[in-house]
């Protein structure tokens, strides 16, 4: 007899099935092989004991602080760790609990269906300005051509083309000065039709540069203020576009001054559900989330947000992560802007690990490699 110690992160149905068990048991064991841990926060105390119960009855558990029985504290934190088939089994019985607990299933229930994708997509980064952060993006007329028709056959299925830096203390840009910036480009891509073949993003949040872009066949707003101008909104909905809200708290000339978060999950969450709705009801009906990596957030901010990426994957969207090259790999290990491109991959893989669809790089070619051998793993 031997004994072989399998990694957690092994595709359970493809080994199930290589094992021979049949469809009904492929089905009921992979869901117990995938396990949950979901942080519940100010539930009453009276719920967490019923959950508690309730957990413990299915093979599930629920940790929670001292004094939770007696009711020290009225309202508490609490963490459900259960596999995919309990967590399945437990949500049925919390819908008839009282103590908000139905309401919390609901949420169990979205979770349960949540399935990470399988398909990811590189967006190249071309910047039409002299201070963007990595000189590496900077490109202007036929040198801008020949760096998306690069980008493409390394990989690239979106570029990204913006004429504003949207880096820490970065100066406001009037509307007329970037579109001067970006128009060279956009009139060369709708005179040789670039978009047939490429899909381009327009990395702005003003609307006569959104407006030019999609007329020149842009089919991609990336607004770093996520939508929050209600023309953005219009322009969306009215090309059919695709809409990337992204957050960001303050501005770029202030996000980096001491930003501050009550809960980063919750906090991010609850903006990305408002602006959604705000979206919807102006007709945007293709969305995508960008947590923000970088934007006022400090280096712990970044590394939860990607290391619980799948959190957000309830809001059934798909979800962009742009950590090329930024500071908080210098956090981390201190190097140059043009030195960090091993800590990028490293930042962007495990990203694609916790949910991301689709990764806003300014080195596709490497990238392009680093996630074909990744998903040899998956």
């Amino acid at each position: 007899m031997k004994v072989e110690k399998l990694s957690n992160e092994i595709n359970s149905k493809e080994l199930l099935s290589s094992l021979g068990v049949d469809a009904g048991g492929i089905k009921i064991l992979s869901s117990k092989m995938h396990h949950h841990i979901i942080y519940i926060r100010d539930l009453h105390f009276g719920g967490a004991n019923i959950l508690k119960q309730d957990a413990l009855s299915v093979g599930a558990d629920l940790a929670v602080p001292r004094g939770t029985v007696v009711g020290t504290v009225k309202y508490v934190d609490c963490i459900l760790i259960a596999t995919q088939r309990q967590l399945e089994v437990l949500t049925k019985k919390e819908l008839a609990q009282p103590f908000e607990l139905k309401e919390l299933a609901k949420k169990l229930q979205q979770i349960t269906k949540v399935t990470k994708p399988k398909k990811v997509e590189i967006m190249g980064v071309i910047n039409a300005n002299d201070d963007s952060f990595f000189s590496g993006s900077r490109f202007k007329d036929k040198d801008a051509l020949k760096k998306i028709e690069q980008m493409y056959n390394d990989g690239a299925s979106i570029i990204d083309i913006g004429g504003v830096s949207s880096k820490p203390n970065a100066d406001i840009v009037s509307e007329d000065d970037e579109l001067e910036r970006v128009k060279p480009i956009l009139d060369a891509i709708s005179k040789n039709k670039l978009y047939e073949d490429i899909t381009f993003s327009c990395d702005s949040y003003t609307p006569a540069v959104i407006s030019y872009a999609l007329e020149s066949g842009f089919s991609i707003v990336n607004d770093i203020t996520g939508l929050a101008n209600d023309e953005v909104c219009k322009l969306c909905a009215s090309y059919d576009a695709k809409a990337i809200i992204m957050h960001m708290q303050g501005t770029p000339k202030t996000m980096q001054q001491n930003p501050h978060y009550e809960n980063i999950l919750t906090d991010i969450y609850d903006f990305f559900q408002q602006r959604v709705l705000k979206a919807k009801s102006f007709g945007v009906k293709d969305i995508v989330l960008d947590v923000g990596i970088g934007f006022g957030k400090t280096l712990q901010n970044n590394i939860d947000l990607i290391k619980h990426l799948e959190h957000f994957l309830t809001l059934e969207k798909e979800l962009l992560v742009g950590a090329s090259r930024k500071s908080m790999i210098d956090k981390i290990y201190p190097t140059k802007v043009e030195d960090r491109l091993s800590g990028t991959i490293a930042l962007h893989l495990e990203a694609i690990r916790n949910g991301a669809s689709i990764l806003r790089v300014h080195d596709v070619k490497e990238h392009t490699q680093a996630i074909k051998v990744a998903q040899a793993f998956l």
